[in-house]
């Protein structure tokens, strides 16, 4: 299986059932690195993607990684090593719970915290286990990922996220609850005509105005809008 090439790296996903996909690169070209964050961190890396893009974006000497999954944490490793970023990228192989818990101990923090979180929360889970837990939030519940960022963000840190539209408010009321307010959200469909499928979010511990915005992906397919050729174009070959 031929890894998929981007512009300044390559990804294997051979060992993973999460292969890569346009929400993990949204997130990724999208987040906000803030001015010049020192420490990045992965939640849920699968192929190590977004990771890698943060790696291409930023000079940050520390980009942690965690993923529960063993094959996807392998899958990671493999690319982080790989890629021309190597000494700067680290994956850990434990839950984020406990990533989260031991960090806090250690009073340690992250400036820039992602993660593109499992999500089919419906009781619809497939026979294939690896997709289940990359898929589903059995794995790593919403509440989990918000209290461990509540532990491990800096005092300025910004945490962005993405998830189905429909999960957005109970998220962002969610996050709330840990003192995690909503900066920013860009709301996605797939055409100017279709339903919004995405909301990607970004958290801090400051209140400020929400700055609200729209990206549509394509006019027709595969005619992609400027808007997304503009944030993607970094990163994929062919815009």
């Amino acid at each position: 299986m031929k890894p998929f090439q981007f512009k300044e790296f390559s990804v294997y996903q051979d060992k993973t059932a999460m292969k890569v996909g346009t929400d993990g690169v949204l997130l990724g070209a999208w987040c906000n690195l803030g001015e010049f964050p020192d420490t990045i961190l992965d939640v849920g890396s699968g192929t190590g993607v977004i990771s890698l893009m943060l790696a291409q974006r930023s000079d940050a000497m520390t980009i942690d990684a965690v993923e529960i999954d063993e094959n996807a944490y392998e899958q990671t490793v493999e690319n982080f090593e790989q890629s021309d970023w190597g000494d700067r990228l680290f994956c850990y192989h434990i839950s984020f719970a406990e990533f989260a818990e031991e960090i806090a101990e250690e009073e340690e923090k992250y400036d820039v915290i992602v993660s593109n979180p499992p999500f089919y929360t419906d009781n619809y889970e497939t026979e294939d286990e690896a997709r289940n837990k990359a898929r589903f939030t059995s794995s790593l519940s919403f509440e989990e990922l918000v209290n461990g960022v509540n532990k491990i963000l800096s005092d300025t840190g910004k945490f962005s996220t993405i998830l189905p539209f429909k999960e957005e408010e109970n998220f962002v009321k969610l996050a709330k609850n840990y003192n995690l307010h909503l900066n920013r959200v860009c709301r996605v469909k797939g055409t100017s005509t279709s339903e919004t499928k995405r909301s990607l979010l970004e958290f801090s511990f400051t209140e400020t105005t929400i700055q609200e915005e729209e990206l549509v992906i394509e006019t027709k397919r595969h005619q992609y809008t400027d808007a997304y050729i503009n944030l993607t174009k970094g990163f994929y070959l062919k815009m």
